[in-house]
This record gives structure tokens, C-alpha cells and sequence, in this order.
């Protein structure tokens, strides 16, 4: 089957997983800058959380450019992947509202584990899809950033209880891992 309306239904699901994120910033009732001050942790979470919604955008568009069809196994997959996403704006919003609180902050590398894990799931299933000689697997390869960011998410997580500001680092270093663009497809589909 074509991939049209997964690329579709996809981008739509993330558009609305940032008005959500979005919405939750609430309008401070006096005009001072004191009143910013105590959605300076909202608004910090806030953009982490963009950021990463960002970057999956980004790479499952790269994904989705490598291949000519789905079939019910990626369907699936990708419905997996899009779950834990959505659930990026209520740690978002907890994790802000609570000041980077050992829990929450926990919760949010857990939401971010469980989509890197379904990331992966829906990768393997593409390549199934496609076939080990596709670009796409070709591309993949060994997944490097893929297996850092895993490792780092699972440190990070029990870390959140001895100190939730070195937990929020490892997350912003995966970030930025991934924040400049995946060039391995490109390259694999221009060659």
C-alpha cells in the first residue's frame, strides 16, 4: 500500500501534539516581568519538548522519503511511535509545572525512551518492509545515535531521583544529538 496517508496522518498528529503543548503555556494576569518568572520552567520544558517533536518530525520524514510502501506492520509501528509522542505534552506540562521535579522529570525520560524504543520498531519494520538490500537499511546501518540516546535515556532516568537538573542535561545532549539532521538516508538515496 502507497504511504501517502501514514506521512499525512503522521504530520498531523505532531502538528496537534504542539498546539496542545502550546495551549498549556497560560497567560501571566499582570503585565511585569515578574510575572514570566515562574513559567520560566513551563517555557524551558516547553521548548526541550518542541524541540524534540521537532526532531522526530524531522527524521520520520527522512524515513518516509527512503521508502515506496507500507504494509500493516509499519501501519502499526507507526501508530506505536505516535502514542508515546502524544504523551510528550502532559510530561511536558508536568515536568514545567512541578520545576523539574525528581518524578516528573523521570516520567519524561521514560515517555522519551518509550518513543526512541518505538522509533527503532518502526525502522525495523520499514527495512522489513523495503528489504535488507533497501536504501533505507543500507542508511540505518548500525544506528549509532539511536543506541546513545537508549543508553543515555536509561541513565538518565534513575538519575532523575539523585538530581533531576543532571537528568535534563543527558536529555538536552540526546537533543542534540539529533538535532542536526540525520544525513545517512540523504546520502543512501542520492548514491
Amino acid at each position: 500500500m502507497g504511504k501517502g496517508r501514514i506521512e499525512a496522518f503522521s504530520d498531523g498528529v505532531l502538528a496537534i501534539i504542539i498546539t496542545i503543548m502550546v495551549l498549556e503555556l497560560k497567560i501571566p494576569h499582570e503585565a511585569g516581568f515578574t510575572s514570566l518568572r515562574p513559567l520560566i520552567p513551563v517555557f524551558l520544558s516547553y521548548v526541550l519538548s518542541f524541540v524534540y517533536i521537532g526532531i522526530y518530525w524531522n527524521n520520520h520524514h527522512h524515513l518516509f522519503q527512503a521508502v515506496r510502501r507500507v504494509n500493516g506492520n509499519v501501519l502499526w509501528a507507526n501508530l506505536h511511535l505516535l502514542f508515546w509522542l502524544s504523551l510528550i505534552p502532559f510530561v511536558t506540562g508536568w515536568t514545567g509545572e512541578n520545576h523539574f521535579a525528581a518524578l516528573p522529570v523521570a516520567f519524561y525520560g521514560g515517555v522519551l525512551l518509550a518513543a526512541a524504543i518505538a522509533y527503532y520498531i518502526l525502522c525495523r519494520m520499514l527495512i522489513a518492509c523495503e528489504g535488507r538490500d533497501s536504501a533505507l537499511a543500507i542508511a540505518v546501518g548500525r544506528d549509532w545515535k539511536g543506541k546513545i540516546s537508549v543508553v543515555l535515556y536509561a541513565i538518565a532516568i534513575p538519575l532523575a531521583f539523585l538530581n533531576s537538573w543532571l537528568s535534563l542535561l543527558l536529555y538536552v545532549c540526546v537533543a542534540i544529538i539529533w538535532l542536526i539532521p540525520d544525513r545517512r538516508i540523504e546520502r543512501a538515496l542520492t548514491s
